[in-house]
């Protein structure tokens, strides 16, 4: 097959060309954009319920892992028409960020080489007001000890303050712990209740974790990194593949597969992670949304 080939792929209700699939994007693995697509395709049911409605950052590869990358906010003229879109004020002007509703839009990205899908903490209708907050658990090696450690520490904080939380692996070194919301608080009051949680779980435990910013001042602890709770900050999206060896995908696990020996923040893949989603779906995925208010008060009973 020729890389100028083009390949159409039935994705719900459209098809969906597939710009030179036989295109290269892990060399180590032989994963073309062809794989890619049909990745993508496959895990659409459990990937588009965390997607719709709300705006994306792509991170796209157009020459594969080992090529240039570049974060895209602002949505091509050229994407089809029935690609969601949704304004956002920036300073002099709007971005046009994508949204990802349909299978469909999530194919076209694998056709543009967007290998990873980070999402915003809020939807369209509502920017302003974040309906989930999240911990980024960011070891300072590949420690993920040091990871599990961390998420049973803020688990059973979170659990103090009767706050339900999910986890995710990043794909990368980490694991995202991630709490859902009611979507009334404001983003810089949803920011400033996951920096005090994790300044009191830093406090407690000084010599495994922090909160830090600059990487020399944190040592070999853990970074508890809440800075994907401002405003237009992103996360990366469940079950999105990551641009390392391997094709891992950031996956959601339930509480109870965290100590697992064979877990780790790469353990699943674009050939392992469909069983996973099929057997473990996200433990606690549905639980009810809690307001910050009561758990605020909790937390400054503790501190």
């Amino acid at each position: 097959m020729s890389t100028s080939s083009t390949r159409a792929v039935r994705a719900g209700r459209r098809t969906v060309d597939i710009h030179r699939p036989d295109k290269v994007l892990f060399p180590d693995d032989g994963i073309t954009k062809a794989d890619l697509a049909d990745y993508y395709r496959s895990v659409a049911p459990f990937m588009l319920p965390h997607l719709r409605g709300r705006p994306l950052m792509l991170e796209r590869l157009p020459d594969g892992i080992d090529g240039p990358r570049f974060m895209q906010k602002d949505t091509p003229a050229g994407y089809p028409d029935w690609v969601r879109r949704v304004e956002v004020d920036k300073e002099g002007g709007t971005v046009a960020h994508t949204v990802c509703d349909d299978t469909a839009t999530l194919v076209h990205l694998a056709d543009q080489a967007c290998v990873t899908l980070h999402r915003w903490q809020s939807r369209t209708g509502r920017l302003e007001k974040p309906d989930r907050m999240v911990f980024d658990l960011d070891p300072p090696e590949d420690d993920f000890g040091a990871v599990r450690r961390a998420a049973h520490l803020l688990g059973e904080l979170l659990d103090a303050l009767q706050l339900p939380s999910t986890l995710m692996t990043t794909g990368s070194k980490g694991l995202h712990v991630i709490v859902p919301l009611d979507g009334h608080s404001e983003f810089d009051d949803v920011r400033a209740f996951a920096h005090d949680v994790a300044e009191t779980l830093a406090a407690a435990h000084p010599e495994e974790l922090t909160t830090a910013p600059r990487k020399q001042a944190r040592g070999d602890r853990l970074y508890l990194d809440v800075q994907r709770n401002g405003y237009a900050q992103t996360a990366v999206a469940p079950y999105s593949v990551r641009a390392r060896p391997g094709a891992p995908v950031a996956t959601p696990l339930r509480w109870d597969q965290l100590d697992d020996p064979a877990t780790h923040a790469r353990r699943w893949t674009v050939a392992t992670v469909l069983q996973q989603a099929q057997s473990a779906p996200w433990d606690g995925s549905a639980a009810r949304p809690r307001a910050l208010g009561p758990a605020r008060r909790r937390l400054d009973a503790l501190r």
